[in-house]
C-alpha cells in the first residue's frame, strides 16, 4: 500500500468479496472503509498535525487488516494472529449478531494492530510526536462506531428495543470501550517500540486480545438471551445489510 487511495480501493475489493461470498467479515470491512474515507477527508483538509505522517500510519495500519483477511479467506500465506483468527472464525457462524462482528474486528485491529502501526510509523523517533493525531484518528473511529450503533436498528430490528430493555446490557455485551482500547493500544505502542524482541511482544499482546475476543462471544446467560432475541431480528441478507451500512 502506497497511499490512502490504494487503501480505499483494496477495501472496496474486500467489501465486494464479502458480499459475493457471503462473508460476515464484511460488517467490519464496511465500517473500516467509512473510517478510512473520513481520515482521508481530514488529511485533505489539513486537520492533522502531520498529514503526510498520518497517511503513512493509515496505510501501515490497514495493511495489517489486509494481510489478516487475505491469510484467512484467500490463502495468501501471510501470518494470521490469534486475535484476527477469532474474529474471522466467529464470522463463519450465524450465532452472533452484527454488533459482535463489528466489535471483534475493532478488538483485533485497535487493541493489537494500532499500537504496532503507531510504533512502525515513527520508527526510532519519539512516539509522543504523533499522540495528538493518534487521538484524532481514534475520535473519528469512536464517532463512526456511535453512528453505526445508533443506525443499526435499520438492519437489526430488535437491537434498539432489546438494548433499552436490558438497561445497559450493551456494556456487558461489548465488554469493550473504544477509549480503553485506544489507551491500551497507545501503551502497547510504547512497549513494542522499545521491545528487544518485537515478535515476542506481539505474541504476548495477541494472546491477551484473543482472550478478550473469546469474552465477546462467550457471554453469560442474560446477555446470551438478549443476543438470541436480537439475532431473530437480523433476518435480511448480508448483501442487503452491507448496502444499508455503506
Amino acid at each position: 500500500m502506497y497511499s490512502i487511495d490504494d487503501v480505499i480501493q483494496k477495501m472496496d475489493a474486500i467489501v465486494e468479496q464479502c458480499s459475493r461470498e457471503n462473508l460476515r467479515a464484511g460488517y467490519f470491512a464496511v465500517l473500516y472503509r467509512l473510517v478510512t474515507i473520513c481520515i482521508k477527508e481530514e488529511i485533505e483538509a489539513g486537520n492533522f498535525d502531520d498529514n503526510e505522517r498520518m497517511e503513512k500510519l493509515d496505510t501501515i495500519f490497514a495493511q495489517r487488516f489486509f494481510d489478516a483477511f487475505d491469510a484467512y479467506y484467500n490463502d495468501s500465506g501471510d501470518e494470521l494472529t490469534q486475535s484476527w483468527h477469532r474474529a474471522f472464525e466467529a464470522a463463519e457462524s450465524n450465532r452472533f449478531i452484527i454488533m459482535q462482528h463489528l466489535l471483534l474486528g475493532i478488538n483485533a485491529h485497535i487493541n493489537l494492530d494500532l499500537g504496532i502501526a503507531a510504533a512502525q510509523t515513527v520508527e526510532s523517533e519519539n512516539l509522543e510526536i504523533i499522540h495528538n493525531d493518534y487521538n484524532r484518528i481514534n475520535a473519528i473511529l469512536a464517532s463512526l462506531v456511535d453512528d453505526v450503533t445508533s443506525n443499526i436498528s435499520g438492519i437489526s430490528l430488535f437491537f434498539g428495543p432489546m438494548i433499552r430493555l436490558a438497561h445497559g446490557a450493551d456494556e456487558m455485551l461489548v465488554n469493550f470501550s473504544i477509549v480503553v482500547a485506544r489507551d491500551g493500544a497507545w501503551e502497547f505502542a510504547h512497549k513494542y517500540l522499545t521491545a528487544e524482541d518485537k515478535e515476542l511482544a506481539i505474541q504476548k499482546r495477541d494472546a491477551k486480545i484473543a482472550d478478550l475476543a473469546k469474552r465477546l462471544t462467550q457471554t453469560g446467560p442474560f446477555v446470551s438471551f438478549i443476543i438470541k432475541i436480537i439475532r431473530w431480528g437480523e433476518f435480511r441478507s448480508l448483501q442487503t445489510n452491507l448496502v444499508r451500512m455503506i
